[in-house]
């Protein structure tokens, strides 16, 4: 009888489970952390904001106080960042005006953020006569001279924290409103708007839930770049004696100081550098974000 060879069996490989595709959140996360000068942007603005929040509780001291002769020069004995024309250090005055100029900066871009989303989602979405209501009135906001209106706010109801927040935000909302209404017009007659409809669902539900949650990315990154404009609005009526005068900011600083830019640098200089730093910190996250968020440039 021929001898039977035990036969072989080639066991075929386990089926290897499909790849989970990476969620766009965390490819966006990917791409912003793989842009240097934006990861430079926030790890400069995170340092700003920690030393504002924290700085008044590690010093707690009156910035508005007198501490040294007026005019002392930076490495003075009271005063390591020296003083301004009124004796006041200038470095206690720096950490004790960053939370006030990031408080206005940040709510008055919120404030002009919500009121151009709103506005242009409702142009965006409804479109005619509404559309047309709405963009004749963003125009008007639009060519008003923004500073101008500003201080006409400002002066009629006194200089404070929140009418300078109030003003700012009233007057920065036109760019916004514009996007969300192109972002929307783009995205209302697609599949799946349309399918919300069909269901009966009501346009409110279709405009916050369904649409705007997909034009969120360019409307962060306007969000985000509106807070250094926002800054420096604060700054700039600050300057030109509009802010509040009981609350010390770096735009304060820099209107109280400006006469004496070139006898005493160091009191315009030292919180015109906050100011550029803060602003450019809040610009570099901003273009981070735009090449994080837009597939387009995800794919360079």
């Amino acid at each position: 009888m021929p001898s039977s060879s035990p036969t072989l069996t080639l066991a075929r490989p386990a089926a290897l489970p499909p790849m989970a595709a990476p969620s766009p959140l965390r490819e966006a996360l990917r791409m912003f952390m793989r842009n240097p000068s934006a990861v430079a942007g926030l790890s400069l603005l995170v340092l700003i904001v920690l030393v504002s929040v924290l700085g008044p509780w590690l010093v707690p001291a009156d910035p508005f106080e007198i501490v040294a002769a007026p005019l002392s020069p930076p490495g003075s004995e009271d005063a390591w960042l020296g003083t301004d024309h009124m004796g006041r250090s200038v470095g206690i005055a720096l950490l004790h005006g960053g939370r006030a100029t990031l408080l206005v900066g940040t709510v008055a871009a919120l404030l002009s953020v919500s009121i151009g989303v709103t506005l242009g989602a409702m142009s965006g979405y409804y479109g005619g006569r509404i559309d047309a209501t709405l963009s004749r009135v963003t125009e008007f906001f639009q060519v008003l001279p923004a500073l101008l209106f500003a201080m006409v706010v400002v002066t009629l109801f006194s200089p404070s924290l929140l009418t300078v927040t109030l003003s700012i935000g009233l007057v920065s909302w036109p760019a916004t409103a514009r996007l969300a209404r192109a972002e929307f017009m783009k995205v209302r007659d697609l599949e799946f708007v349309r399918a919300e409809r069909s269901i009966g669902a009501r346009d409110a539900r279709i405009i916050w839930k369904v649409i705007l949650p997909n034009c969120i990315a360019p409307l962060v990154v306007s969000a985000t770049l509106a807070i250094g404009s926002a800054i420096l609005f604060e700054a700039g009526l600050s300057f030109l004696g509009l802010g509040d005068p009981n609350q010390m900011s770096w735009g304060l600083m820099l209107g109280s100081s400006r006469q004496y830019v070139l006898s005493a640098w160091w009191s315009v200089v030292i919180p015109g550098t906050a100011i550029f730093l803060t602003v450019l910190a809040v610009s570099l996250v901003g273009d981070g974000l735009n090449d994080a968020l837009n597939p387009k440039l995800r794919e360079r």
